[in-house]
Formats: structure tokens, sequence, C-alpha cells
């Protein structure tokens, strides 16, 4: 076999949603990057759900083109409906969700790929990593071809050794049919690299001219489409919008269901990987929830050019039979007719626990690995970890210290952080209940918590910096205006405050004061406020939140203070734990074994108890003298 040698600075194994973003990442700093994938048409695939963000995912979408992203400016090209979810609730839990057109969205991301400066597209799988002495030299193609390089990101997903089920079918194929890649994890093995098996699945995709809608709930999108990007122009999206549709299971589906839950290969132990817990097939929805007489269904367009409908909330692994009566036992689907099986896929992923904060094997210097190969789950939960990897990646090769985003900066830090040092023992998804400083870390702040650090690394241009610097001021300068401008018991005042059912004033009170009152905000008291200056919306959003949430911010500021302090003790490479003495056993082993690089991380630890972080502090404490 003929062989051809080149040298890069950088390879991305896999083009789904981490790859993307870890070679757009690299390339965009310079290196010259080559990303290789099974077949150029899975390059930012959604193999499944048709949508960006949702609950907590918003936040990291958000988030990642604070960073200098692409996913964010990719879903406002290429959306066909958005939504803001939890809008009655507080701040700090609002997400943004968009459908997006499928094919639209990967043909969008190929061409950014394709014209950006050092990256190129190779559709080439990736069987072996050549390494010497604990780094990374290169990889080997199953062609033969090897590539030199000083660094390579492992995106993988969910192709390696790949087998779809459904029924007694199964078929060694990566999502959507597309090729496995079969070879890459024997390597790894090879290497001492530990691996495990997780599952995911999918819904059956219906013919839309067979379902009837007039039975169903219509979904629409919002009126005012707000952007995921910081530099979408909000005009620049207003268009109409296509609908997704709700419905439910019944007692007919769930009979159909357990009449047949031995055909299915979850129960038979045909399956042998971990599905994740937070999004169920039907059949497990089904037995672990008996007493539910119903679950909801919604009908979601895949894209414009296609009349195929994603069915989601009734993912499966039923045989094909089971799966027609099952659909079309519910309302609007009586007739429905099915274009592609639901399946489960199986496939090969690495314990994150193997990796550094920067997403670096701790063992194999130069290798990373981003996205659904460390056992994660989700589009955004992926690209975030590929941006993530992509940078320090680049960084390790300008000679720099790697980018490490703490619990209390980031969406992004919190996901990282939970799967390299909890273990997991199902695909991770993010949430919001995972973020302890979640008030701060809201989806319309991601810009002002992250932005700068874009700018220092080198991803955000400097017109996009100065124009955060302006709106910083602005913010600023407009909250100290507000707390500081008084109003007595006027008649416009009194009235305004009858109106919207809020206590009269007694006294003079601040602007600021009048917003805090749950009745009133930012808005709603500009007829007595004269002297306001006109602002963005998006700079009134932030002054209203950061006055009306005052106490409650400042309080989870001081949390953060005691969090940084346990994130600041360090803890030298070269700690000896063994010779520790008061570590109990479990603790050395687990200390040894995932070399924390704070105090804090050790305490999130499993095995690791407070006491054993006592015995660590004192043990620091007398080094230090």
């Amino acid at each position: 076999m003929s062989q051809v040698e080149e040298f890069v600075d950088v390879v991305v194994v896999g083009a789904g949603h981490a790859g993307c973003e870890a070679a757009l990442a690299c390339a965009r700093l310079g290196m010259d990057t080559v990303i290789f994938t099974v077949s150029v048409d899975s390059i930012a695939l959604m193999p499944c759900n048709p949508n960006i963000g949702g609950t907590s995912k918003g936040h990291l979408v958000r988030e990642i083109d604070a960073l200098g992203g692409e996913m964010g400016k990719n879903i406002d090209k290429t959306f066909i409906q958005s939504r803001m979810l939890n809008q009655s609730k507080g701040p700090a839990v609002h997400s943004l969700r968009a459908q997006a057109d499928k094919s639209d969205y990967s043909r969008s991301m190929r061409q950014v790929l394709e014209q950006t400066e050092h990256l190129r597209i190779r559709q080439l799988e990736v069987t072996d990593l050549l390494v010497e002495n604990h780094r990374l030299v290169g990889v080997k193609t199953y062609s033969g071809s090897v590539y030199y390089c000083k660094a390579a990101i492992l995106c993988a997903g969910t192709y390696s050794k790949a087998r779809c089920i459904y029924g007694d079918v199964s078929m060694y194929t990566g999502p959507n049919g597309l090729a496995a890649a079969n070879h890459l994890t024997d390597s790894m093995r090879s290497l001492g690299i530990e691996l495990r098996r997780f599952k995911t699945g999918t819904p059956a995709r219906i013919a839309g001219y067979s379902i009837d809608y007039s039975k169903m709930e219509e979904q629409m999108g919002d009126e005012k489409i707000v952007p995921f990007s910081f530099t979408t122009d909000p005009l620049s999206i207003q268009k109409d919008q296509v609908s997704c549709y709700l419905t439910y299971t019944n007692e007919k589906t769930h009979e159909i269901i357990r009449n047949n839950i031995d055909r299915s290969p979850l129960f038979s132990g045909m399956i042998e990987g971990t599905g994740p817990r937070y999004c169920p097939s039907i059949e497990d929805k089904v037995v672990k929830f008996p007493d539910k007489s119903r679950h909801q269904v919604f009908i979601e367009p895949e894209g414009i050019h296609t009349n195929e409908m994603y069915i989601s909330g009734m993912s499966s692994s039923l045989p094909e039979d089971v799966q027609i009566a099952m659909y079309r036992s519910v309302p609007g689907l009586e007739h429905a007719q099915i274009v592609k099986n639901a399946y489960a896929i199986e496939y090969d992923c690495i314990d994150a626990r193997s990796l550094k904060l920067s997403l670096e094997f701790r063992d194999i210097e130069g290798l990373y690995s981003a996205g659904q190969f460390n056992g994660s789950s989700g589009y955004e939960e992926a690209a975030a970890q590929g941006l993530m990897a992509g940078i320090n990646a680049a960084r390790k090769i300008q000679g720099k210290d790697p980018l490490i985003l703490d619990r209390s900066q980031a969406y992004i830090g919190v996901l990282i952080d939970d799967l390299v040092t909890k273990e997991n023992l199902e695909p991770y998804r993010m949430m919001t209940s995972r973020a302890e400083y979640r008030l701060l870390l809201r989806q319309d702040n991601a810009d002002l918590r992250l932005t700068e650090i874009g700018y220092e690394i080198g991803l955000i241009p400097e017109e996009r910096y100065r124009s955060l610097l302006v709106k910083k001021k602005q913010i600023s300068e407009e909250i100290e205006r507000v707390e500081n401008t008084f109003v007595s018991d006027q008649e416009s005042v009194q009235q305004l405050l009858s109106e919207h059912g809020s206590t009269v004033l007694r006294s003079s009170a601040s602007l600021g004061e009048l917003i805090r009152r749950p009745e009133l905000s930012y808005e709603e008291i500009a007829a007595i406020d004269p002297e306001r200056p006109s602002l963005p919306e998006d700079v009134r959003d932030q002054v209203n939140i950061s006055i009306k949430y005052k106490g409650y911010l400042d309080r989870q500021m001081k949390q953060v203070e005691q969090f940084k302090k346990l994130e600041t003790k360090r803890i030298p490479d070269t700690v000896n734990y063994e010779e520790i003495s008061g570590l109990r056993l479990e603790a050395r082993q687990k200390l040894s074994r995932y070399r924390p690089v704070s105090i804090g991380q050790a305490s999130r630890i499993a095995g690791v108890s407070p006491a054993d972080i006592s015995v660590l502090l004192v043990y620091l404490k007398h080094q230090s003298r």
C-alpha cells in the first residue's frame, strides 16, 4: 500500500458538532488544520432531534458564541422556528430553542469550514494514533496515509464501532445509515485508554402528508424572534415560521408496547450500552412510569425542503411492525407512513475522567477528546467541548497555558468539570440544576461573562470587543443613575404605582427601589423617569435584571468568593498521595488516579470525603512551609 505523509499542526477526527467547532477554533488561531470525516455528508449532521438549544442547552450555545464559536451564528441562518422557553419563570432559566432546517444547517456549516483559512476537509477514516514516549506524533488513515501533527482532537461522536438496532435487526452502521468508524478504538485500547459502551436512540420519521394535524395542538414560534448569536441583528431574522404540533400517547399505545416489551432489544439483553436517563425511549417511559396514562409527543419538521416529521418523545428500538402499530395509535398519526424507522445506536466512548480539565488526555500529551465520544449527549454539549478542545490544542502549540473555565464562569465550566471529575455511568446531559451559580450564569449575559476572554484568546475581533466595552459602560452608568435618582409622592408616581397594584409611596424612593418591587420593572417605570437615556434593548434588559435581582446576585457572588478560595488552592502535580498519612485508602486511590488541579476539584471527586480534604489542606500547608 502506497503511503502518503503530510505534516500539519492539528488533526481533528470527526466533523460533527464537536469536530466543526474544534477545527474552526484551531484554524482561526492560525493552526494548519485538517478535519477527517467518514463522509462529508456527516459534517454538522443532526442525526436525531432537529433543534438547537433548549433548557440549559441554550445557555451553552450563547457561551459558545460569546467565546467566538460558530453554532449560534449557524442556527440563526438556518432556523425555521424559534421559541424562548420558561418565560413564565425567572431569567436564570430562560432558554432559547430553535427548530433547524437540518440540511440547511449542515450545508451552511460545511460552507463555513470550506471558506476558513488554514482548514482542510478530508473524507478518510482515521484508524491509528501514533504515540511515542506518551506523546501523540500523528495519525494513520485507512488508506495508509500518515498525518504527523503537534496535536489531535478526537471528536468521533457516536460513530466508533456503532451498531444501529431495532427489534432483531442489527446493522453495524453509524447514525442515518452512514459508515461506522470501526478501527480507531482498537488503537486506543492498545494505548491503554479505557473505553465503555453507551447508547442513545432516535424516533421514527413520518411523512408529513400522512399526519392529521387537526387532531393536534399547534405550537407556534415566538412573535418576536431572539437570535442566538450576539452578533446577529434581531431585525434581520424576523420571518415567517413553520409550526410544530403536540399530541399524546394513550392507553392503547401503552398496551401495544407492554404486549411487545419482550421483543425490545432494550429489555431482551441484545443492547449492552447504557442509555441516557433524561431522554428515555417510549418503552422505557411506559415500563418505568406505569401510572402515567399518557406522554407528550411533539411533531417537529425536519426542514422546509422535506415532508419528514420528527416524532419527539417517542424514540424506540421496538420491531418495525410494533412501531407501525404504536405510532398509529396516537391521535393524528392513525394513517402515519414511516419514512425512517426508529432505532437505538450503540457506540464506543471514553471515560472522560482520563482527561485533564483542558480535555487533553492525562497520559498522552497532545491528544484531546471532545463531544459525545467523551460520554456526553447532545449537539450543544458536543460543540462546547469541541470549542474548548480546539482552543487548548492551539494554545498548547503556541506555548500558552490552557483555557480552563470554572463552574462560576460558565455552563461550559460546569459541563467539563462534571465530565472529567465525576463518574458518569450514562450519557451526560446538561441541565440548569447542575449549575450552582445559575443566577449569575444566565444566557442573556454570556457575552458580558466570556467575550473578553474570547478576545484575549484571539477568536473575537477588535470591533466586537469594542462594542462589548461600550455595552458594559452603558449598563454600569445606567444602573448607577437609576439607583441614585429619587422620586417622591407626586401624583404621576402614585398613579403609576396604583395602575400596577403597587403600594403607594409614603416618602421618597429611588427608581432602583421601585424596580425591585415584584410588580414593577425598568420598562414599567419609564413614565416617571424623564431623564432616561435612549439605550439598546439588551442594555435595558441587563439594567433591569441587575437591579431587580440585586439581593440574590450579591448573595450568589459571596458564594462564588467562597468557591474561588477552594479553586485557587492549587495542588502540585508532583504530590504523592500514597505518603499522606490520614487519607483514607479510597481517597488515595481516587486522588492518585484523577490528579485534581485544585482543592475545589478534589472535593468533587466521588469517594473523597470532607475529612480527606481537611487532611489534604493540612498537608499542603505543611509543604508550603
